[in-house]
């Protein structure tokens, strides 16, 4: 029992344990192992949508992006359109910011310096339809 134990990763044990308090919870307060099932059900109904887009990224990325092109226009050789590109992309890039990590992460792997992810991700808070309100209240400089 305990070789068995030892094999088992941390992701296991912890699914393991969640079923068993939900089995547990279930059996004795029925009520309140349905209303997480419930809760539970609509947090996924809202994360998968955004799981898929970003596994259909990698995926069209892995497919139309060569190690080659990423190393001409991402890394640290890349100059000028490398910087321009990480500056823009990060200005029209939309969403919560923990769709950007396996694309980015995945970006990194094939090449991408480490600077212009962090440009990448400093000019996700610029946006362009807030540049009105900025020129109002701050002016031109």
């Amino acid at each position: 029992m305990k070789n068995i134990a030892q094999q088992i990763s941390g992701g296991w044990t912890f699914l393991i344990l969640v079923l068993v308090t939900y089995g547990v919870i279930s059996v004795t307060h029925s009520s309140l192992a349905f209303g997480a099932l419930i809760s539970f059900w609509k947090i996924f109904q809202k994360v998968i949508p955004i799981l898929t887009f970003v596994f259909i990224l990698t995926f069209l990325f892995n497919i139309f992006l060569k190690p080659k092109i990423i190393i001409k226009y991402l890394s640290k050789q890349s100059g000028l359109k490398g910087w321009l590109l990480a500056i823009g992309g990060g200005i029209i890039s939309m969403g919560a910011i923990y769709i950007w990590y396996p694309l980015l992460a995945d970006l990194k792997e094939k090449g991408m310096s480490n600077a212009l992810i962090a440009t990448f991700l400093y000019n996700r808070a610029v946006k362009l339809q807030l540049l009105p309100f900025l020129i109002y209240y701050f002016g031109w400089a």
